[in-house]
C-alpha cells in the first residue's frame, strides 16, 4: 500500500514552518490535545522548551551549532498528502562526540582501529542538552504510521550520506522501548533529579531528610550567603542584557576552567531570551553591587531544567545554593514535578537528589560491530541497576520501618 507520506530533509529550522514544528513537538502548547491513539500522549502532555523551534533556531542562528563545530543540521521531516509537516526529528550531522553527554568515544575508537570510518553519524538530540525529552516528535491526529515513516526516513537517510550510525539520545522511555522493538541497540544511563512529593514550601521537602541532613543543607544555605550576597530569581521580561552580558562572562570563566571552550555563542543567551523569556529563570548572585555568579534554567510544564552556570568569584556553597536549593525552592512554589539539574554529579545526592534513568538507542550500521556493542550495553544495563540501587540505599531521605 503506497504511504500517504513523504520524508523530506531540511538543512536549517529556517526552512521550517515554527507552528508546524511545534505542533509535533509541543503539541499542548498551542491547545491542541494529544493523539488519543498515540503510545505516548501522556509524555506529549509536558511541554520541552528543548525541542520547540524557537530554542533549536537559537542554536543555529547563534552559530553554537553548525559545520565548523561538528553539528551540522540535518532534520528529518515527514509531511502528509497536503504537505503540511506530520513528523520530524531533530537531527545533526556529527563529525565527533562532543556535547553529548551520552559517550560512544570506544566505539568510535573501536572502528578507526578496524579501518572503518566512525564518523560523520547521525545524531538525533538537542546539542548540548542532556534532557528527557520526545525526539520522534509526531504531530495529533497522525500516530504509529508518520512515526514508522520518520524512523524509515532516518534509516535511509543514513545509508545515503554513508553515516556510520544512527544514534537517538535522551529519548522517552516509551520511545526507547518502540526504538529497541524496532531494531535499536538500547542504553541506559543514570541523572540525579528532584522529585517534587508536593511539598509545601523548602522546609517541607527538609522535613522529609534524615536529620543531620538537614542540618548540613541549613548550614551550607547560610555559609553561601555570608559576606553580603544576595540572591536575585528573574524571568520573563525581568532578563535584561545587562543580565545576559554577566551570566555570559561567568559561563565563559568558568567553562573554560573546567572543559576548555564552552559550546554556546553570547549570541545563543539574547536570542533564546528574546524568543523564550517566559520559559526562562535565571538564578543570579550579586556582591557589593555586582554579579558574581549564576545559573541558567529553562521551565516546562511539569519540571525546572538546570542548564548552565558560572561564577567569577569562589565562595563556600555559592554553587549549590544557586544551582540546587534555590532551584527546588523555585520548584515548589511553582508546583512543578521535579528539577532535572544536568548529567553527573554525584554530589547532588546529598542535596535531596534522587538517581533516575535515562536512555539511549543506537542503530549500528556494521553488524559485526553492532552485535559487539550490544554484548557491551547489555553488561552496562546491568551495572547502571546496581548503582541505581546503590544510590537509592545512600539518599539523605529518612528511613521508613
Amino acid at each position: 500500500m503506497t504511504s500517504p507520506y513523504t520524508v523530506q530533509v531540511a538543512q536549517s529550522l529556517r526552512e521550517i514552518d515554527a507552528a508546524q514544528w511545534d505542533a509535533c513537538a509541543n503539541p499542548q502548547a498551542d491547545g491542541q490535545a494529544p493523539d488519543p491513539h498515540g503510545d505516548e500522549s501522556h509524555e506529549a502532555e509536558r511541554f520541552n522548551p528543548f525541542i520547540s523551534h524557537a530554542f533549536l533556531r537559537a542554536l543555529e542562528t547563534s552559530k553554537s551549532i553548525g559545520p565548523r563545530t561538528g553539528w551540522t543540521s540535518t532534520h528529518l521531516l515527514v509531511k502528509d498528502t497536503d504537505g503540511r509537516l506530520a513528523a520530524a526529528a531533530p537531527a545533526y550531522l556529527k563529525t565527533h562526540s562532543m556535547g553529548e553527554y551520552v559517550f560512544d568515544h570506544g566505539w568510535a575508537d573501536a572502528y578507526h582501529r578496524a579501518g572503518l570510518h566512525y564518523y560523520p553519524k547521525l545524531q538525533v538530540a538537542v546539542p548540548f542538552t542532556p534532557v528527557t525529552g520526545r525526539r520522534l516528535l509526531v504531530a495529533p491526529g497522525h500516530g504509529e504510521a508518520a512515526r514508522s515513516a520518520l524512523l524509515g526516513g532516518l534509516r535511509a537517510w543514513r545509508e545515503k550520506i554513508e553515516a556510520s550510525s544512527i544514534h537517538i539520545t535522551f529519548p522517552t522511555r516509551t520511545e526507547w522501548e518502540a526504538l529497541g522493538a524496532s531494531g535499536f541497540l538500547q542504553r541506559t544511563g543514570q541523572q540525579f533529579h528532584f522529585l517534587n512529593q508536593g511539598y509545601a514550601d523548602f522546609e517541607a521537602f527538609l522535613s522529609d531528610l534524615a536529620s543531620r541532613k538537614r542540618k548540613v543543607i541549613r548550614r551550607e544555605r547560610k555559609e553561601a550567603l555570608a559576606d553580603g550576597i544576595t540572591i536575585e530569581l528573574l524571568t520573563g521580561a525581568d532578563i535584561k542584557e545587562i543580565h545576559w552580558d554577566a551570566f555570559f562572562h561567568f559561563y565563559m570563566d568558568t567553562g573554560e576552567r573546567k572543559w576548555g571552550t564552552p559550546y554556546l555563542s553570547r549570541a545563543f543567551f539574547s536570542l533564546a531570551g528574546a524568543a523564550m523569556s517566559e520559559y526562562i529563570l535565571l538564578v543570579m548572585a550579586k556582591r557589593k553591587g555586582r554579579y558574581i555568579a549564576g545559573a541558567l534554567n529553562f521551565i516546562g510544564k511539569d519540571a525546572l531544567y538546570g542548564r548552565n552556570w558560572g561564577a567569577i568569584e569562589e565562595h563556600p556553597f555559592l554553587h549549590f545554593e544557586v544551582c540546587y536549593y534555590q532551584a527546588i525552592a523555585f520548584a515548589i512554589a511553582r508546583g512543578l514535578s521535579r528539577v532535572e539539574a544536568g548529567a553527573q554529579g554525584e554530589h547532588k545526592l546529598a542535596r535531596g537528589y534522587r538517581a533516575v534513568a535515562t536512555f539511549s538507542a543506537h542503530d549500528i550500521g556494521d553488524k559485526r560491530f553492532a552485535r559487539a556493542i550490544e554484548d557491551y550495553l547489555q553488561r552496562e544495563r546491568v551495572h547502571i541497576d546496581e548503582a541505581m540501587r546503590e544510590y537509592e540505599e545512600l539518599a539523605p531521605f529518612k528511613k521508613v520501618p
